[in-house]
């Protein structure tokens, strides 16, 4: 009694080998991966078809007697038996009850096809085919072979006791299919040439040799189709196979399972990458210097000041310093005759990297895809490499788009700039009133004309108080405000600093560490396709 194991269903695992095939292409060998997609295509054609019949094939050598055990099972001479030469050049089909096989026949392209007058109830659902030699001379018939043997539901290998070690059957067939032993029986005939003797050393021979082509547990018959001896076992063998009904699912199966061990074995032995965390913060810092963050950086401080000086200064010189280049202006960084900025169109000026800075971030984006390739299998590695630099063509424009966006906050202008240059404005004022009045005192001096008395603070007049007064106050403003912007200009640039490699991290993330886990995921998903396709999980 079989045991039945639980695990993904057959649906499931030719879904996952259709993934597994997906993920595979351009890592593994195209060939691989077609044949892993048209082996999912091919069950899905096959389980369409008719599931009540069975469609078993007697494969063989050259005088194994494959034929003769074709007509000793079917009651029937539809075989032509030859001695040496191969007699049968296409494939033929005898049915037991066949209706409904025609499809099934079809897709097999199998065009002789034989309805038994008087087939044996216990062989129901049964196709049996007889296949040319595996070893013919003829080129045609050893292509027929193996296209049939790739499809049908169960393979019944004839051997005799001369060939039966025969390294063609062995390496060619038996050896390839040890995924197939649930749908694999092995037959040797002509027992009747052999002592009884010699019949047991060649049964358990022949069992060695299949254990060591990984097809232990295969059932082993020892027949004479010229004489029916072990016919009947055979028979017995055949019927609970096609009473079972189930191995066309079990041959679907182990397709899958083999098409999984190709994918497998074309991938390499299954490996993990290495953590590439650690990398994160040398590679932000490589890109960082490479596009020019600390010369932003200086700027941001330089132009906060630059702007202050602009807005809070005393108002009879401040107008000097407009004349010089604001250092966020100079770099295409920002507005700064704006309050909230404006975004750059187009490149900003910031200078190109140099060859060493250039040389960092090239090795810091190479440590990171051979950090994430280490433990991978070899076929996947260079595809995790190339990740790493799949975008390294737009990394320049994509560092410069940070920059210039990311730094628009620098520009904005504090509410006590307002402040100090309105109180700047009323103190120039201040010292422009006492200016004039001085002024005014002085031309009724020099016209002798009576002078109005003039009001003092401890002996000053007023209009030396108001001109000397205001223009301390500006002089004192003016400092007050250059210390106040020299402390915000250092505040804006740590703020800058690191709004500035948040973005560059930013795009170190999509544009190399992002790129780096998608293949990494495709490598796992791969890996946990071939899982459910083998029926591990």
């Amino acid at each position: 009694m079989r045991v039945l194991r639980r695990g993904p269903g057959l649906d499931e695992r030719l879904e996952a080998l259709r993934e597994a095939a997906d993920l595979a292409e351009g890592r593994l060998p195209a060939d691989v991966a077609a044949a892993a997609r048209a082996v999912a295509e091919r069950a899905g054609v096959r389980r369409s078809l008719s599931v009540t019949h069975t469609v078993a094939a007697l494969a063989g050598a050259t005088g194994s007697g494959k034929s003769t055990l074709f007509n000793e099972l079917t009651g029937t001479d539809l075989a032509t038996v030859g001695v040496t030469r191969p007699t049968t050049s296409t494939a033929q089909a005898a049915l037991w009850d066949g209706g409904g096989a025609g499809p099934l026949l079809d897709w097999l392209e199998i065009p002789r096809r034989h309805a038994l007058p008087d087939p044996d109830p216990g062989l129901t659902g049964l196709v049996l085919l007889d296949l040319p030699d595996h070893d013919s001379i003829e080129l045609a018939h050893r292509l027929e072979v193996d296209r049939l043997v790739e499809v049908v539901d169960l393979l019944v290998w004839v051997l005799d006791p001369q060939k039966y070690a025969d390294a063609a059957v062995h390496d060619r067939y038996l050896r390839p299919l040890a995924r197939h032993r649930d749908v694999t029986v092995v037959v040797l005939n002509q027992i009747d040439r052999l002592p009884p003797a010699a019949v047991e050393r060649c049964l358990a021979d022949l069992r060695r040799l299949l254990d060591d082509d990984g097809l232990s547990g295969v059932p082993v018959v020892g027949v004479s189709a010229r004489t029916g001896a072990g016919l009947p076992g055979l028979r017995t063998l055949l019927a609970d196979r096609v009473g079972a009904r189930r191995s066309w699912a079990e041959r679907l199966s182990a397709d899958v399972a083999t098409a999984a061990d190709a994918l497998e074995a074309a991938s390499g032995p299954p490996g993990t990458s290495s953590q590439v965390s650690g990398l994160e913060k040398r590679l932000t810092a490589a890109l960082a210097e490479a596009s020019g963050v600390p010369l932003v950086v200086d700027a941001v401080g330089k132009g906060h000041r630059h702007r202050a000086v602009v807005a809070t200064g005393w108002p009879v010189t401040r107008w000097i310093r407009r004349f010089r280049p604001d250092p966020l202006r100079r770099l295409r960084i920002g507005s700064p005759g704006s309050a909230t900025g404006a975004e750059i169109v187009g490149r900003t000026s910031l200078p190109a990297a140099s060859a060493v800075q250039k040389a960092q971030m090239d090795t810091a984006i190479r440590d990171v895809g051979e950090a994430a390739a280490d433990g991978l299998p070899p076929s996947w590695a260079p595809a995790v490499r190339r990740a790493a630099r799949s975008r390294a063509d737009d990394l320049a424009d994509a560092l410069d788009k940070a920059i210039s966006t990311t730094s628009l906050t620098a520009t904005r202008r504090p509410r006590w700039w307002r402040a100090a240059g309105g109180l700047q404005w009323l103190v120039f004022a201040t010292a422009a009133a006492g200016a004039l009045w001085l002024t005014a005192l002085f031309a009724l001096g020099y016209l002798r004309l009576p002078e109005p008395p003039t009001p003092t603070v401890l002996e000053v007049p007023w209009p030396t108080v108001l001109l000397l007064g205001g223009a301390l106050a500006g002089v004192l403003i003016a400092l007050l405000s250059r210390l106040a912007a020299w402390l915000g200009g250092r505040r804006r640039a740590r703020i800058a600093a690191k709004a500035l490699r948040a973005a560059i991290a930013e795009v170190a993330k999509a544009d190399v560490l992002d790129p780096v886990a998608a293949e990494l995921a495709r490598y796992a998903a791969f890996s946990a396709a071939l899982t459910r396709a083998r029926d591990l999980a």
